[in-house]
């Protein structure tokens, strides 16, 4: 009698234990049913400014939720514009794509390419992406046009151009074939400036100035030394013509389609992965110009003076007047708003 109440009680015991078990599972297969994995491209390399957006924004998701976050880099989707094509068909939950490849979708998101808009100062330029109206307020309404939720705007750093030979005026641009993005207001502003603009897809930008195909690009310095385009377009040029903006956001279904909390989720990951990527940018610029002059004894820097810069500057108003051309009225109203904004931070 001990022996099979013994039993009995051991046999009660498993019982609730696997009831237990098979709860817990349960349970656990209905929280893992609630944690997805998102996917995330961006146009860059390990390490670059894109790459360290998208890395503190999976960080916060993951460290915040069950949800997980796969980045993907430059190339292993494909080009840029094949990973903005796969935001938009839901294959991928996010991109950051500058504007310079958006502005065939958005025209109006060219206005980054109107040379001697934005001013050269870090600080400045940081204070008006935080504060901008255009920015914050009006963009959004655009990209979700094509589908596309804004989630943050931000600069990675002032272009500098890179050429075979050196470069301090527009006559010195002559006959140059700078590589250009696959954007019409980038190809009117080298045009302005006395070049001869010449699409290329990113892939082939290197062995393009390489082999003579291009005599030249524009890009950050952080991008020219990740990339290693000094090795081969060794006489860099500080123009102070602008600076590289790009864009982090998501397929707008996809963003609708998620709880409350998700979407509360995603905007404070999209802050604070911005807020930590202006902290990694601030004093980017410098740091690798110093790699790069280290590794090289070919390079050359010039650095135009306001002279110099002024012989540019009388060229952008044609750049200005094709942006609108392309724009239309919505293009005039955000330029216009975009240049009270530039005031209203200038005047601080």
């Amino acid at each position: 009698m001990k022996a099979s109440k013994f039993v009995s009680t051991r046999s009660v015991t498993t019982k609730l234990m696997t009831t237990a078990s098979v709860g817990a599972l349960l349970f656990g297969l209905s929280a893992a049913a609630q944690a997805d994995n998102w996917r995330y491209a961006h146009e860059e390399y390990e390490g670059d400014v894109q790459d360290v957006f998208a890395y503190a924004f999976k960080e916060y998701i993951e460290d915040n939720s069950d949800h997980t976050v796969q980045v993907y880099r430059f190339g292993e989707l494909g080009e840029s514009d094949d990973i903005m094509e796969q935001t938009q068909n839901g294959i991928l939950q996010f991109v950051n794509q500058s504007p310079g490849f958006t502005g065939a979708l958005i025209p109006e998101a060219q206005i980054f390419f109107i040379p001697y808009l934005l001013p050269t100062d870090e600080e400045t330029v940081l204070t008006f992406f935080d504060e901008s109206k255009a920015i914050n307020e009006m963009f959004p309404e655009l990209y979700a046009e094509q589908g596309l939720e804004l989630l943050k705007m931000y600069p990675e750093g002032e272009m500098v151009v890179t050429t075979d030979e050196p470069i301090s005026s527009p006559e010195d641009m002559d006959n140059k074939k700078i590589r250009t993005m696959t954007n019409p207001l980038l190809s009117e502003t080298y045009d302005a400036f006395g070049a001869t603009p010449t699409p290329l897809p990113w892939g082939e930008v290197y062995g393009g100035l390489q082999t003579g195909i291009i005599d030249g690009q524009e890009n950050p310095i952080f991008w020219i030394e990740s990339g290693g385009l000094y090795e081969v377009s060794p006489h860099l040029t500080f123009t102070g013509h602008g600076w590289f903006t790009t864009a982090m956001m998501a397929n707008q279904d996809f963003y609708e389609g998620l709880s409350e909390e998700d979407q509360t989720l995603v905007n404070e990951a999209s802050e604070a992965a911005y807020d930590h990527t202006i902290e990694h940018i601030k004093g980017l610029a410098e740091e690798s110009l110093a790699k790069i002059q280290e590794a090289s004894d070919e390079v050359t820097v010039t650095r135009l003076d306001e002279e110099q810069i002024q012989a540019f500057r009388e060229r952008a108003p044609q750049v200005e007047e094709a942006f609108l051309e392309m724009t239309g009225e919505g293009g005039q109203e955000l330029l216009e708003q975009f240049k009270a904004d530039l005031e209203a931070v200038t005047n601080e």
